[in-house]
């Protein structure tokens, strides 16, 4: 199971304490907000998709958007978005468990400035049912090796700082 890939990546760090298994669905954003107790911008969501022959994936805040203009520029080429067959193959993880941590080899991993505003974030942890708690650069280190990106937009009340 993918989760007992990210549980091993995580005991190899010394954090194993930080991942939280609920009874209920973390597989979306609204769902994970209400299991975790947090704001949902704080829920970071790990999007997957085909550019080309590469697999990357582009963790954001969960209140972000793809900006295609943003991606296409950083990416070189337009992005499709993985189906959710794909995303468990070629990824690792199922689709409301897609994270950044233990992905298959050759998988790319980006990490989207969205992120970069809270203090702590959560990200899924391999299952439909778990994320972990984490500082962003903590997130940074566990996904390694990863990048950051600039590719996504805040809604307008968030860049205003007007929001979460």
């Amino acid at each position: 199971m993918a989760i007992d890939k990210v549980r091993a990546a995580f005991a190899a760090a010394g954090m194993k304490e930080r991942i939280c298994e609920f009874a209920e669905s973390s597989a979306t954003v609204e769902l994970a907000a209400k299991a975790v107790g947090c704001d949902p911008a704080q829920i970071v969501k790990t999007l997957s998709f085909r550019v080309g022959e590469r697999v990357v994936l582009v963790a954001c805040a969960g209140d972000a958007r793809v900006d295609n203009r943003k991606f296409k520029d950083f990416f070189g080429g337009k992005g499709k978005m993985l189906s959710p067959d794909e995303a468990e193959t070629l990824v690792g993880h199922g689709v409301g468990g897609v994270c950044p941590f233990a992905v298959n080899e050759g998988v790319e991993v980006f990490l989207d400035g969205s992120i970069r505003r809270f203090d702590t974030v959560y990200p899924a942890a391999g299952s439909s049912n778990s994320a972990a708690r984490l500082t962003p650069g903590e997130l940074e280190r566990l996904a390694a090796p990863c990048s950051w990106a600039d590719v996504c937009k805040l809604p307008e009340a968030a860049e205003q700082g007007n929001g979460w």
